[in-house]
């Protein structure tokens, strides 16, 4: 079995330093990972069909899993606590090899397993953690539907408590409430855990999440659901989305994950969290690792998408120039190091900021003394890693892509598959753009409570320093702008032209 390369041996000093940079406080737990990854068959043959594809992306996952780095990190029962860093570490070391694997893995460890453990008790974490971290239990996340995606609060897949028989039925009122885009549907999840409104007793207690067997031990479809194969899409042909639609399923009243609010012996709903809204976001704030992995695989993306343009432009050339004999390699050219060196430096840039997010997400989740201040802030900075990561992954691959010409464009050099598969991280773990205005949303809160504390004497001082720190840096900007130019005027002529 081959794997990654964890020796510094083949790194130049420099290599070493900014290897050493990029782990971060995390590098003994990137170190192990990349030591124990597999990578015999590292990516996926772009002819494969659909069916193909989807059996090599489950059994490359087994294969990682059977390596022992697949759940890493993550909890086995009620008396494993896990580790949130390892978590985030393997699911980003996934995504050196292909992207579907690293994606059906997030949606089975991550929000199929995350689900369970954040949102479940102590019975549940028992009869299946075990069973999810080794893959014997394949299961779907199903919140999004036809009618709702970002508008989580709005979900019309309702979980009806009945009495009579203690159990919940699962219902999937309107063709809007149809699930969608879900992962593990369409060939290989045999359960799910399904998001909708809770009626206990006539009264609506808002979203809520259950568990739902939705085939049986020999993959027959159960009586009452509905199972859809989304088909082709623009990437990630590795992964089976597809719908899931509910007519009247009956389940057992301890399939509620009720960490947070359920139904009593007695049948009557009891919540340690008064408030329905809070009791919302409450839920969906421990769901928060995820948008913080997917942040995490789309920078180890961009950063491969940029590995190859970089390891092109140091061996093609294009033009004799003056007084040379052969051609000019394109990464001497100053056009093309202003394409590739502005982006590798963000990458850097947004990989030290997901040191610093997953560092807090790891105090918010573990430590156990995180203040709900230092919850709401990660959550804020949660949605703006992976709104900028994403969003730049995208705009980076694109442009590495442009960087090697025609040769970018042939599948087996790998980016156009690393761009098709990419796109949809802009879309899922939140929309870019509602997460970017929920940033916005708490920087102003934020800025109109340190306002609102000032007096007088105090706005005043705070206006003139933010006025006077907004002229020193646009007085060095154009400096530093007129020392460029300046510098680059006075190279020979020999220099510049390249």
């Amino acid at each position: 079995m081959t794997l990654l390369s964890t020796s510094t041996d083949q790194l130049t000093t420099l290599g070493a330093g900014l290897r050493r940079a990029l782990d971060g406080p995390f590098a003994d737990k990137r170190a192990a990972a990349r030591a124990a990854f597999p990578s015999d068959d590292l990516l996926r043959d772009p002819n494969l069909s659909i069916d193909d594809a989807r059996e090599w992306v489950l059994n490359r996952l087994i294969e990682i899993s059977e390596a022992g780095v697949l759940a890493t990190g993550v909890p086995q029962s009620s008396e494993d606590p896990g580790d949130i860093a390892d978590t985030v570490v393997a699911f980003e070391t996934l995504a050196h090899g292909d992207l579907s694997v690293t994606i059906k893995s997030g949606v089975q460890l991550g929000l199929f397993g995350g689900a369970v453990t954040n949102l479940g008790t102590k019975w549940h974490h028992d009869a299946f953690l075990a069973d999810i971290s080794s893959l014997k239990l394949l299961g779907c996340y199903g919140m999004t539907e036809l009618g709702h995606g970002s508008d989580v609060f709005s979900l019309e897949t309702t979980i009806t408590f009945i009495p009579e028989t203690d159990e919940f039925e699962v219902h999937s009122e309107t063709p809007g409430a149809t699930k969608a885009y879900i992962g593990n549907a369409a060939e290989h999840g045999t359960m799910a855990v399904v998001f909708g409104q809770l009626l206990v007793r006539g009264r609506n207690y808002g979203v809520h999440a259950i568990l739902v067997p939705i085939r049986d031990d020999d993959h027959n479809v159960l009586p009452g659901v509905t199972l859809g194969d989304q088909g082709h899409k623009g990437g990630l042909l590795g992964v089976d989305n597809g719908t899931m639609r509910f007519h009247r399923v009956r389940v057992p009243r301890r399939m509620l994950l009720d960490r947070y609010g359920g139904v009593t012996e007695a049948g009557e709903y009891a919540s340690s969290i008064e408030s329905p809204t809070k009791r919302f976001f409450t839920m969906l704030s421990t769901l928060v690792r995820g948008r913080i992995c997917v942040s995490a695989g789309a920078g180890i993306a961009t950063r491969r998408g940029l590995s190859i343009a970089t390891r092109y432009a140091l061996k093609r050339r294009q033009f004799v120039a003056p007084g040379h004999s052969e051609g000019v390699l394109l990464a001497d050219y100053l056009i093309h190091q202003r394409r590739l060196l502005p982006l590798i430096a963000r990458s850097y840039a947004l990989g030290f900021a997901q040191n610093e997010v997953t560092s807090s997400l790891v105090h918010v989740m573990e430590s156990g003394r995180a203040s709900e201040e230092e919850k709401r802030q990660l959550q804020t900075r949660a949605d703006g890693i992976k709104a900028l990561t994403t969003r730049f992954a995208n705009d980076a691959v694109q442009e590495a892509r442009e960087a090697c010409g025609g040769a970018g464009y042939l599948s087996e050099n790998q980016l156009t598959g690393i761009r098709a598969d990419v796109d949809v991280f802009a879309t899922f773990e939140g929309d870019n753009t509602v997460l970017l205005q929920q940033v916005a949303k708490a920087l102003l809160g934020d800025y109109a409570k340190i306002w609102g504390e000032l007096d007088t004497a105090g706005m005043v001082q705070a206006t003139a320093r933010v006025f006077g720190d907004t002229v020193m840096e646009r007085t060095s900007a154009s400096t530093l702008v007129e020392r460029l130019t300046a510098t680059v005027k006075r190279q020979p002529e020999a220099t510049t032209l390249v």
